[in-house]
């Protein structure tokens, strides 16, 4: 064979060597980068793994990732059907929370994603347990574990008795980082149908009017009503917040027949609304 030839075909089985060593070196991606671990849940099959951005579980609105290490092959788990279910321990009772599906996280080989919202804790943090029900290949486990969940500094969820006679749990989603402007606001609002569901309410209107208390309670333009946005199953709307500071989030929740069912309008005389939440920033 001709130098000529030679030469080229040693150059495609070089590129080509290199390649091949370039991705067996290829670093496995880190499918919690930004996140921060929680805590680990143990039982003999599996540890499973929980993150948020802050590394704790706080009262209000937790976005959660989860990954299951299997102990038998000390790899994470890529499929599975996983079921959560929060509970706080009281002296006389017991109840759950507002909760979402665990679902696959979008992009990830390895996360599952979902949110939960604690609607009060103990001093200490304590109260709250966690079991998670998943399935593996058809075969089903469990684990349980205490958790802590301290306070937020702010108060970014409520819970009351409406004019309905039912019990309501409203919490803060955004906005988790504020800026001086017309910020969206998206929150949460559920019913307590018992101690265990507390469904999605859906259709009603959260009339608001944020104030700054410390600057003699004055309000701010270009502020709109939150409404049921469907795809998402949270009310969102627009915030206007014209200096940083100490805000809180007057509201009025109407239901579909535009009946008020907690809150009051902000007055000379009546200066906050009986419903409300804290944003500072």
């Amino acid at each position: 064979m001709k130098l000529k030839y030679i030469f080229p075909i040693l150059l495609v089985i070089l590129l080509i060597t290199a390649c091949s060593t370039d991705n067996d070196d290829t670093p496995e991606l880190n499918e919690v980068e930004g996140l921060l671990k929680i805590q680990e849940l143990t039982n003999d099959s599996h540890t499973i793994e929980l993150y948020t951005a802050s590394g704790k579980f706080y009262t209000g609105y937790n976005a959660v990732s989860i990954r299951i290490k299997e102990h038998s092959s000390d790899t994470y788990v890529s499929n599975a059907s996983l079921v959560w279910k929060p509970m706080m321990q009281m002296p006389s009772m017991q109840h759950s929370c507002p909760k979402s599906v665990i679902e696959k996280a979008s992009g990830k080989k390895t996360v599952f994603t979902g949110f939960v919202i604690y609607q009060m804790t103990n001093l200490d943090g304590s109260g709250w347990t966690l079991t998670i029900d998943y399935s593996i290949n058809g075969e089903d486990y469990s684990i349980s574990e205490a958790i802590t969940v301290e306070q937020s500094e702010k108060k970014n969820v409520t819970s009351f008795m409406g004019t309905d006679d039912k019990r309501y749990v409203v919490a803060l989603i955004e906005p988790t980082q504020p800026i001086i402007g017309v910020n969206d606001i998206i929150v949460g609002v559920y019913k307590m149908e018992n101690m265990m569901s507390f469904p999605v309410v859906e259709g009603y209107t959260l009339h608001s009017d944020p104030r700054m208390p410390g600057m003699g309670n004055h309000s701010s333009p270009n502020n709109t009503n939150l409404t049921y946005n469907h795809e998402e199953a949270t009310y969102h709307g627009e915030l206007s917040l014209t200096m940083t500071g100490y805000w809180v989030l007057n509201l009025k929740l109407a239901n579909a027949k535009e009946e008020v069912l907690k809150g009051e309008d902000v007055t000379e005389e009546h200066t906050q609304s009986s419903l409300y939440l804290e944003l500072q920033f």
